[in-house]
C-alpha cells in the first residue's frame, strides 16, 4: 500500500482550449503536450515496462514474424495484472480529456494495451481500430502515450484527417492487405495525413476509433515504450459481432455480456467524472 500511496496521482484536471476540441471533432486526432510529467512517467514506466517484459509471448526473432508480429509486443488489460498499473490507466486526468474531445459528460475504460515496438521493428499498417470493437457508435477514443522519448525518425502515428467521418471503410484487419487498400485509398482521395513528429515521455495523442492510422517502424536501437487507453461514452450498447475478431473482442472485454447488454462488465468501469 505505501508503494501505491507514493505513486503520482494524475487526477489533476487537464482542460484543454476550445479550439482544440473543434478541431479534434473535425479531424479526428490532435496531440497534448505534456499531459503527464517528466516525474510521472518515468515512475509508472517502471512498473509498466516490467510487465510487458513478464507478459511478451513473443518466441521467435523478428525476422520469423509476421507483418503483425514484427510491429509491436502488445499486452492487454495491465490495469488489472498490477495496482499501480491500474491508478495509471484509471487516472481521472487521462479520462477528462477523452470525454472533452469526445464532447461526452462521462467514459468508461473499453481496455489499455502497452504496445512496444521493438528496436528494428516493422510498420503498423493502415488500419481502423474499431473494426474489432462490437460497438455501433463513434463515441471511442484511443489514448496513445509514450513512456520514453520518440525521436523525429520514430515519430507519433501518422493519421488520416476526417476519415473517422466515413465509419466503416473496410473489415480489414490489420495486415499487408488492409496497409495496401487504405493507402490507395487515402491517396486516392488526397486526404491530408498528419504525424506529429517526434514525442516527449508523457506527450499523447488520441484519435477516434474509427480515424485510419499507421505508424512507422523503429529503425533505432531503442524499444519504442507506449501505453495506450481505449475510453469508450458511458451508456453505450454491444452490438452483434460481425466477425470473428468482434466476438474475440467481446468475450475479452466484456465478458458474461452479449449484444444488446449495456457495454459496461466489471472490466468497463467509470472513470470520469
Amino acid at each position: 500500500m505505501s508503494i501505491l500511496n507514493n505513486l503520482p496521482s494524475l487526477n489533476e484536471v487537464h482542460d484543454l482550449p476550445e479550439e482544440q476540441i473543434s478541431n479534434y471533432q473535425r479531424d479526428g486526432h490532435t496531440i497534448v503536450r505534456g499531459l503527464a510529467k517528466h516525474d510521472e512517467i518515468s515512475i509508472y514506466r517502471e512498473v509498466i515496462s516490467e510487465i510487458v517484459k513478464e507478459h511478451n509471448n513473443h518466441t521467435k526473432p523478428l525476422h520469423e514474424r509476421d507483418t503483425y508480429g514484427k510491429a509491436f509486443i502488445q499486452i492487454g488489460n495491465l490495469w488489472k495484472i498490477s495496482d499501480s498499473v491500474e491508478k495509471f490507466v484509471l487516472a481521472r486526468r487521462f479520462a477528462k480529456v477523452a470525454a472533452d474531445l469526445m464532447g461526452v459528460p462521462s467514459v468508461r475504460i473499453y481496455h489499455d494495451q502497452a504496445l512496444f515496438k521493438e528496436p528494428g521493428g516493422g510498420h503498423t499498417p493502415w488500419h481502423q481500430d474499431q473494426i474489432y470493437w462490437p460497438l455501433d457508435t463513434d463515441k471511442t477514443i484511443t489514448l496513445w502515450m509514450p513512456l520514453v522519448p520518440i525521436s523525429e525518425e520514430v515519430g507519433s502515428m501518422t493519421f488520416a484527417s476526417e476519415t473517422q467521418h466515413n465509419g466503416y471503410i473496410s473489415k480489414q484487419e490489420i495486415s499487408d492487405e488492409s496497409h495496401k487498400t487504405f493507402k490507395g485509398y487515402i491517396e486516392g482521395k488526397g486526404i491530408e495525413q498528419v504525424n506529429y513528429g517526434a514525442m516527449a515521455a508523457g506527450d499523447a495523442t488520441f484519435h477516434s476509433g474509427w480515424t485510419l492510422h499507421s505508424a512507422p517502424g523503429n529503425p533505432t536501437d531503442q524499444m519504442r515504450e507506449v501505453m495506450t487507453i481505449i475510453y469508450i461514452a458511458d451508456g453505450l450498447s454491444i452490438a452483434e459481432p460481425d466477425s470473428n475478431a468482434q466476438k474475440n473482442d467481446l468475450a475479452n472485454w466484456f465478458p458474461g455480456q452479449k449484444a444488446g447488454d449495456a457495454a459496461a462488465s466489471p472490466l468497463n468501469p467509470i472513470v470520469y467524472p
